[in-house]
């Protein structure tokens, strides 16, 4: 029987996942590197609860945000974390477009997603400054403080009595009988089962553990403005592009956040470094992982273009604002103050596509989440539960 299992990795679904099995009746190890939980994804990102309207119908993604959407918003307000549901905006600012939001709100519909299409004028009663020739208005969507979420796991894993090891990566991992053996630099932690939601360095602890995961986490650094406080009302709510269904991202747009201020953004650009939040973050080990991998190179091929836009829009301040200016005219590059980024964990194929859906692979005893990027905050509770079934399966 499983009793004890050890987690690696504090991020929002690390915390999930280990809340999750405690209060299963499961004794709980976490190790996390860093000396701070939600030091990564989880402490990073523009704190959208989503609708789950852009994945493929029936896919984890699809059935995870949906429901997670509910149960987060839920978990939020039982334990007075900051939490707005709020809805948004995706809107068509040209009538090439259109084709693309339709298909967008027949997967909102098959997702079981509230959404319907409405007009300018109307579009422009949710946000006045909003530039579109028509929109598709999304009520579930919303905002809250996702590292408030992880204190408060954090918390009552503590409670619970958890044994909670910060500032402790996991340096060696060995089968041992019916069990696993997670080696520290403070000693070994001996358990029935491995948990490994180790985002940015899953797959390495995925292999660190004896695995040959399929898929190779390639970092992308997403970089973020905000609007200077006088223009901050310019935006009442969230406003996002129409997507472009080939990529796994969805375009720079404009959130408000819940201090009132005004995020903007991530654009999406190779780091070389997989915790590289600024340009100047490098590691030689991170870019031999991307250069010796062959899907890195299937992937340059097919997205140069996209790629060389990107940087180019990255480099420069006024290309970031006229991409928020199709959405709102009245954005210009004064009004956009640099703010904190993000960097994405995504995983890539030998063949060079992007993993679009959540990936989780098993051995005996281990359980490793090697593609965990947006929703995966908003489904961390439902990914928690699926994860739990899978160790004590």
């Amino acid at each position: 029987m499983t009793r004890h299992v050890v987690v690696i990795g504090g991020g929002i679904l690390g915390l999930a996942v280990a809340n999750e099995l405690s209060t299963r009746g499961i004794r709980i190890t976490m190790l996390e590197k860093e000396d701070r939980w939600a030091a990564h994804q989880s402490g990073h990102n523009s704190n959208v609860v989503h609708a789950g309207l852009y994945y493929k119908p029936g896919s984890a993604k699809a059935r995870m945000s949906v429901r997670g959407n509910k149960s987060i918003v839920d978990f939020a307000r039982k334990h007075d974390v900051p939490v707005e549901v709020c809805g948004k905006l995706v809107v068509a600012t040209s009538e090439s477009e259109l084709p693309a939001l339709t298909v967008l709100a027949e997967r909102a519909e098959a997702n079981g997603v509230p959404a319907r299409m409405i007009g300018p004028d109307e579009a422009r009663e949710f946000e006045p400054e909003v530039a579109c020739v028509r929109a598709l208005r999304v009520e579930s969507t919303g905002i809250i403080d996702f590292p408030a979420v992880c204190d408060v796991l954090a918390r009552q894993l503590a409670e619970a009595g958890a044994d909670l090891r910060l500032s402790t990566p996991a340096v060696a991992i060995r089968q041992r009988g019916t069990g696993v053996e997670v080696s520290t630099m403070d000693g070994s932690v001996l358990a029935d089962a491995l948990v490994n939601c180790a985002g940015l360095h899953s797959d390495r602890v995925a292999r660190l553990a004896g695995l040959t995961p399929r898929a190779r986490i390639v970092p992308f650094r997403g970089e973020y403005f905000t609007l200077r406080p006088d223009r901050s009302h310019l935006v009442r709510g969230l406003i996002y592009p129409v997507p472009d269904p080939t990529l796994p991202f969805l375009g720079v747009h404009l959130t408000r956040m819940l201090d009132g201020s005004v995020h903007a953004g991530p654009n999406a650009v190779l780091a070389l470094r997989r915790e590289g939040y600024r340009w100047r973050a490098f590691s030689g080990r991170d870019v031999l992982d991307v250069v010796r991998f062959r899907g890195t190179w299937k992937l340059a091929r097919r997205f140069a273009r996209t790629g060389y836009h990107e940087v180019r829009r990255s480099l420069s301040r006024k290309r970031f604002a006229a991409s928020l200016a199709r959405l709102v005219p009245a954005v210009r590059a004064e009004d956009l103050v640099r703010a904190d980024a993000g960097v994405r964990a995504q995983a890539l194929l030998p063949d060079g596509s992007l993993v679009d859906d959540f990936l989780i692979e098993t051995a005996p005893h281990q359980v490793h989440v090697l593609n965990a990027p947006s929703p995966a905050a908003t489904s961390s509770l439902e990914i928690a539960k699926h994860v739990a079934d899978q160790v004590l399966a």
